[in-house]
């Protein structure tokens, strides 16, 4: 238990790095004026490919890892 709690922190603080840098990669499609009630229509959805569907993926594994590293610190 003390190995985790000595360990714990750099693993959350290397996870918190990566998923910053994750979601900063992504492209995002809405502009400014879409939050203001503007057509938006323009740069809508579109299907992810490549690089993007992998950062996508990694994304969402980032941040599902950093939650329960997250938890385990509460619990311990």
């Amino acid at each position: 238990m003390e190995l985790l709690n000595s360990i714990l922190p750099y693993v959350q603080i290397t996870l918190s790095v990566l998923l910053i840098g994750a979601v900063i990669l992504q492209q995002t499609g809405a502009s400014l004026g879409g939050a203001f009630g503007a057509d938006n229509f323009g740069s809508g959805f579109h299907t992810r490919r490549g690089f993007e569907k992998t950062l996508f993926r990694a994304t969402i594994i980032l941040g599902i890892l950093f939650a329960i590293t997250a938890l385990i610190n509460l619990f311990t």
